[in-house]
């Protein structure tokens, strides 16, 4: 049974402790020199709605988004700067909502591992 499959799992405990898989490059790293690797783990999905943690190492990256993301900052920390805007520094316990069209940079300055919500 996936964690998908639970039901009603209790979100923190399952991402603060989660075996992730492996989901390879991220391809939104900006800097080519500087390799990003990323894990996962999805724990539930409707339609366009979907729940999971998802941890990546450090280094530069540039978003577009397609769809509104909301997510729970688990361990780690980086400086999200939505173009035109200021930074924000962004680390472990935060939560940040980031609305359809968000355009910007995320410099993860160690490996992030956060919850997320997208819908």
């Amino acid at each position: 049974m996936s964690h998908a499959d639970t039901g009603t799992p209790h979100l923190h405990a399952i991402a603060s402790g989660a075996t992730l898989e492996d989901w390879g490059p991220l391809e939104e790293a900006s800097d080519p020199d500087v390799p990003m690797q990323t894990a996962g783990l999805e724990l539930w999905k409707e339609g366009d709605a979907e729940v999971g943690i998802w941890e990546c190492t450090a280094g530069p990256s540039y978003w577009k988004l397609d769809t509104h993301e909301q997510i729970y900052v688990i361990s780690g920390a980086m400086t999200v700067t939505r173009d035109g805007e200021q930074p924000l520094e962004i680390a472990a316990g935060d939560t940040v909502v980031f609305p359809k069209g968000w355009a910007g940079t995320w410099q993860i300055h160690e490996t992030l591992r956060k919850l997320y919500v997208i819908f």
